[in-house]
């Protein structure tokens, strides 16, 4: 009887413990970042459909994250700085933009499983309009000093402003840098060819301001949002 007895048990905590194992699965795998198909980087969109004179409708296409339920599609008039955000339960969305303005894009990952979300890399393209033969130039990234950042002032006294210029055509010929302590900051250099611009005299414990035109060979231009840091 008492073999029995002890099967009996052991049978018993053997199902307990199957249970408890069912009931807690454990934590949600994240999503994963989609990697961007279309529009291309840094390429002329010519493929949408006309809906006026002033806009149309352009297809994005994306590859799925993994464990990946939804979508956000992020797209930012890169001349206005206007953000506009677009679900999506597929990896492909009709989205209507400006003509003749230069954009950015970016996927978000989610999943109804965990709050955590998964961003995409960031790409730039200018959707074209009908007659366009010259394209402005994407506003210049990677700006450094970036937004908010605090910068120690080195003993020299002095700081380098660098960034990031690209256009669709190739064909840029130069910056223009204002920089300054006020929200309009003043013109401090034009027709700077290359991405940085070094020894510029700043002071400790003070707020700046900065922003960068794009010039290209056929007098388009670009402008950045105007950068705010601090130094320490």
């Amino acid at each position: 009887m008492k073999p029995l007895i002890t099967t009996i048990a052991i049978l018993l905590l053997l199902a307990g413990c199957g249970k408890n194992k069912s009931s807690n699965p454990g934590p949600a795998s994240p999503p994963g970042a989609a990697s961007l198909v279309f529009p291309d980087q840094n390429s002329i969109c010519i493929s949408g459909s006309i809906i006026s004179p002033k806009q149309s409708s352009v297809q994005f296409k994306w590859n799925a994250g993994n464990y990946t339920d939804s979508y956000v599609v992020v797209t930012k008039d890169l001349l206005t700085g206007d953000t506009v955000a677009s679900p999506a339960t597929q990896t492909q969305i009709n989205i209507t933009l400006n003509t003749n303005t230069p954009y950015s894009w970016c996927v978000i990952s989610r999943s109804a499983k965990t709050s955590t979300i998964a961003q995409s890399v960031v790409w730039k393209f200018y959707n074209s309009g009908a007659g366009v033969t010259s394209y402005a130039p994407f506003p210049a990234d990677g700006l450094n000093p970036g937004n908010g950042q605090y910068v120690t002032v080195p003993p020299s006294g002095t700081i380098t402003l660098s960034w990031q210029g690209t256009s669709v055509d190739n064909d840029i010929v130069g910056y223009d840098i204002y920089f300054g302590t006020t929200t309009t900051p003043p013109l401090y250099k034009s027709g700077n060819t290359s991405m940085s611009i070094s020894n510029i005299p700043v002071k400790t414990q003070s707020k700046y301001y900065w922003k960068v035109v794009t010039h290209d060979n056929n007098n388009n231009t670009s402008a950045t949002e105007v950068i705010e840091f601090d130094t320490n």
